[in-house]
């Protein structure tokens, strides 16, 4: 029962980590904005996911539940679980980063094209006065 749960809290542990680290991705690409840069930070981020599990599984398998813990072997199937699920949050980060764009760079990098659904979504309220009781005027 307490191998299900460290391996229930080590894929929460993952998918949480691959979360914000696609965030913090995302961060260092508007900083850098260089496309060659991008593989070193996939595997940055793989690695620090793998890391962080792993540690996670270690502390509560051999400190928690006094288990014996297999190197290698715990190293690789925690690789296994994380490769999907990067790849796939990589994936469903990078389409929703597309569809809420604010602009588009032609390219030469010199002519913005501004998105309109971003500029829908954006809009400012419209008249306060229409929402409010008080303001209602008197025919």
């Amino acid at each position: 029962m307490h191998v299900i749960l460290v391996n229930f809290l080590s894929l929460l542990v993952i998918i949480i980590s691959v979360f914000l680290t696609l965030i913090a991705k995302a961060e260092l690409d508007k900083m850098f904005r260089d496309k060659k840069t991008e593989i070193p930070f996939h595997i940055c981020n793989i690695i620090a996911t793998v890391v962080l599990a792993y540690c996670i599984k270690f502390v509560m398998m051999v400190f928690v539940f006094k288990e014996a813990f297999h190197i290698l072997l715990e190293y690789f199937i925690l690789l296994g679980f994380t490769l999907p699920i990067y790849l796939f949050g990589n994936h469903v980060f990078n389409k929703y980063q597309l569809n809420n764009r604010k602009y588009e760079t032609t390219d030469d990098g010199k002519i913005i094209i501004l998105n309109e659904k971003y500029l829908q979504r954006k809009k400012p309220p419209g008249k306060m006065n229409r929402h409010s009781p008080r303001s209602k005027t008197p025919k």
